[in-house]
């Protein structure tokens, strides 16, 4: 059984989109990234930061499921942070209506010592100078640090994010983030630039329309599952890390080959993530339904080629 150290936000989440609308309900990147990994025989910690405001009924949500939360900082006095958004009729685009970082603007990162030997970081969307911070505080080398980031980041922070991309292994980014980040348009030419400043793997997410993963010359690409609905993207891609990282922590095997399994299961618990609000579907998910899925993308895939 590996062990996975999550660093996220861990936030309350308003939600709208064309099928209803909620009030503050959990959200941030951490909890669905460790709903996620919840899924696989690992042990996980999330590392982050709320306000005395958190309720204590989420924190047990994640302790139920085996996450370690001795790492999540409660700030007496302070308020967690909170987004609301409000998506178009594709979903596909949204509109961000309020953002208030509140504790996650101080926030200093402090990794729990029985995970400071982690064999798989997972860095959240944060400020590059957060993320820098655990992987300083890493008692030696994971076997993989994966990286999530965003254009704001590229926007503001360039030369600390430059820094951190130096030192690790996988970057996830959406295709939109990676010709940003190059200034190129294909994606091939793009994942080969990344590859330079720094990573050894590359997986571009193209939402519904699968992920791709880098590493030299080769590529693998992974659809998503075609769903009759979609009711709230919120944390898909978080959802889609999870999967990938805790699939990782307990396999051990860090190898392209067993990489695009990870990309399938990332994929796989991703397509859940999306039929409900929020995290809600992701706290009431069984594992016959994940295996049952699982054989769905297989039967979607898999195909033989007779050459005349």
């Amino acid at each position: 059984m590996g062990k996975l150290l999550i660093v996220g936000s861990v936030a309350f989440d308003a939600i709208e989109t064309p099928f209803g609308k909620t009030g503050k309900i959990l959200g941030g990147a951490a909890p669905f990234i460790g709903l996620a990994a919840s899924q696989f025989k690992t042990k996980s910690a999330i590392v982050s930061v709320v306000g005395d405001d958190f309720p204590q009924a989420y924190l047990d949500l994640l302790t139920d499921r085996n996450i370690d939360i001795s790492g999540i900082e409660v700030v007496k006095g302070g308020k967690t942070f909170f987004w609301q958004g409000k998506y178009h009729n594709d979903l596909n685009s949204r509109d961000t209506l309020v953002t208030e970082l509140n504790t996650l603007g101080d926030f200093t990162p402090v990794v729990p010592s029985d995970f400071k030997n982690a064999d798989v970081v997972m860095l959240g969307n944060l400020h590059p100078n957060t993320q820098m911070s655990v992987i300083n505080q890493m008692e030696e080398r994971p076997k993989l640090i994966i990286l999530d980031t965003m254009n704001f980041w590229m926007d503001n922070t360039w030369d600390e994010l430059m820094e951190v991309i130096k030192k690790i292994d996988v970057i996830t980014i959406n295709d939109e983030e990676a010709r940003q980040m190059t200034k190129e348009y294909s994606l091939v030419k793009a994942a080969a630039k990344i590859q330079e400043m720094g990573p050894k793997y590359v997986v571009i997410k193209k939402g519904e329309h699968g992920a791709l993963l880098f590493h030299k010359e080769n590529i693998f690409f992974a659809p998503a599952l075609p769903l009759e609905e979609v009711f709230d993207p919120t944390g898909a891609g978080d959802t889609f890390a999870g999967g990938f990282s805790g699939y990782l922590a307990e396999t051990g095997n860090i190898s392209f080959e067993n990489m695009k399994n990870a990309i399938i299961h990332g994929s796989n618990l991703a397509s859940f993530c999306v039929e409900k609000f929020g995290t809600e579907r992701m706290l009431e998910l069984q594992k016959h339904e994940v295996e049952a899925r699982l054989m769905q993308f297989r039967d979607l895939t898999q195909f033989n080629i007779e050459l005349t």
